[in-house]
């Protein structure tokens, strides 16, 4: 009797933590009202395999972090979540995390900032589903800037962490 217990009450516990299709909707829907930054779907490509046309989106293959930070920003989420939903259905496919920073601090300062936020960025792709084999996080620093100006425009965009898929 004590061995069907416990499995019992883990059944029970994990039924009750669930939630269903609806609810998971409708929480990414108030989501993308909040950022404006809405879902997309994962399953348009040319193929088994294929990489759907919205990973060369520049506003969907990069998770932006404020100043001095590796903290994932509330408005990445449906970023994350699309790119983890893509590789848990490729379980193949392999993407590097690129961690860039802006041009202020050391060389190595910027090295070490971009690490911490690829590793960020690939640790929030693990919690959504994806496997820790598909995904590499390296760190830029500040040697491949989007934009070379030195205002507070150009430093955001530079702070970043950018998928780049295998082909």
């Amino acid at each position: 009797m004590k061995k069907l217990l416990l499995p019992s009450l883990l059944i029970l516990a994990l039924g009750a933590c669930g939630t269903t299709q609806e609810e998971t909707a409708a929480v990414t829907d108030a989501d993308s009202q909040q950022t404006g930054v809405k879902p997309v779907d994962v399953t348009r490509g040319t193929g088994p395999g294929d990489l759907p046309a919205w990973v060369n989106d520049p506003s969907r293959n990069s998770v932006f972090f404020d100043y001095d930070s590796f903290v994932i920003r509330s408005d990445a989420r449906p970023i994350i979540d699309a790119h983890a939903q893509l590789l848990a259905q490729q379980p193949t496919r392999k993407v590097t995390i690129q961690g860039n920073a802006d041009e202020r601090g050391s060389r190595e300062y910027n090295l070490a900032l971009g690490q911490k936020r690829a590793e960020a960025v690939r640790s929030a792709l693990r919690r959504q589903g994806a496997n820790d084999m598909q995904i590499e996080a390296v760190s830029l620093g500040k040697e491949h800037p989007r934009c070379t100006a030195s205002t507070e425009t150009c430093y955001a965009e530079n702070r970043r962490g950018d998928f780049v898929y295998l082909r």
